[in-house]
């Protein structure tokens, strides 16, 4: 019997509808811009956006980042450069809101008695010297050698950017992928997927996380939900992690447009959370329910950090 996560044969396949949606590439005007109360106030003419009256309306009222979001489409070509670096300056500031585990990072450990790692001359001078004395040969146990600690956390992050997603569940997306570069910034992947799966971040990478914030800020919500696919994909990211804990983070709606059994894909992952728009969750607690996941509702993209570091500290009962 073939594992659930092994990619499923050619054939057979029915083929989805794709979703509702924004056409992929898609911009939007300043007239359906302009429906938003604030926006004449935040952008006054064409190609400005006045980070003040921004940075007033956040204050006033969190929701006016939907807005900005919005603008990360605009047909105006200024004025879309411009929402895109302000949500990715804002969405790394509030990645940091979550609680700052460092579970994730690798760090140097000294170790005594080990042939691997660099010795330490400073750390084995007593050993050294011991030997010495006692007029016999340096042994191993007299040494001590720094070694880098594995990382004890591996995320994937996977972004359902098929036709119902819009630009608040982008942003939410980018503000958790952000969260896991400062959580895990030696082991984290990023991919993004619809009918395809696209990899955003591989799991070792150099590429910052302003970046990939802005990566995912660009895309458009287009095209079907192939779930199934997306979490293998996730999976076969994971499988190369150093890491004790590996945890897939799926960010979708999860209304499938698949019949590809991704219940029993998502089982079969070592560990999968899921964080799903407040207003359409029905599915992705069901999931959830099915494969023995912990999942959770975004009422803003920007508290997705929070809400993520709860669900982490939160361990299932029961193993998937």
């Amino acid at each position: 019997m073939s594992s659930p996560l092994a990619a499923p044969a050619a054939g057979g396949q029915q083929r989805p509808k794709p979703k509702s949606g924004r056409p992929d590439g898609k911009t939007t005007g300043r007239h359906e811009l302009s429906r938003h109360a604030r926006f004449a106030e935040i952008s006054p003419e064409v190609g400005v956006l006045d980070e003040r009256a921004l940075n007033s309306a956040l204050a006033e009222d969190p929701s006016a980042f939907a807005l900005l979001a919005a603008m990360t489409t605009a047909t105006d070509e200024r004025l879309r450069a411009a929402a895109l670096r302000l949500s990715a300056s804002i969405v790394l500031e509030r990645a940091r809101a979550g609680r700052p585990a460092q579970r994730g990072v690798s760090r140097l450990r000294a170790v005594r008695g080990s042939a691997e790692g660099d010795l330490d001359l400073d750390a084995s001078m007593e050993g050294l010297a011991q030997a010495r004395a006692e007029a016999r040969p340096a042994a191993l146990e007299d040494l001590t050698t720094t070694q880098w600690a594995r990382a004890s956390t591996a995320f994937a992050v996977v972004v359902d950017r098929s036709g119902s997603m819009t630009g608040a569940r982008l942003a939410a997306a980018a503000t958790v992928a952000a969260a896991c570069a400062l959580r895990a910034p030696a082991e984290h992947a990023v991919l993004a997927f619809s009918g395809s799966v696209d990899v955003v971040r591989p799991l070792v990478s150099e590429i910052p996380p302003a970046t990939v914030a802005e990566r995912l800020l660009r895309l458009r919500g287009h095209g079907v939900t192939r779930l199934a696919e997306a979490l293998r994909a996730a999976h076969g990211q994971l499988a190369h992690a150093r890491a004790r804990r590996r945890v897939v983070i799926l960010l979708s709606d999860c209304r499938s447009t698949d019949d590809d059994g991704t219940a029993e894909v998502a089982r079969a992952l070592p560990e999968l959370v899921i964080l799903a728009p407040a207003e359409d969750h029905d599915q992705a607690a069901h999931l959830a329910g099915q494969a023995g996941a912990r999942w959770g509702a975004i009422e803003h993209p920007l508290d997705a950090a929070v809400l993520l570091d709860h669900l982490l500290t939160t361990r299932p009962s029961t193993g998937a």
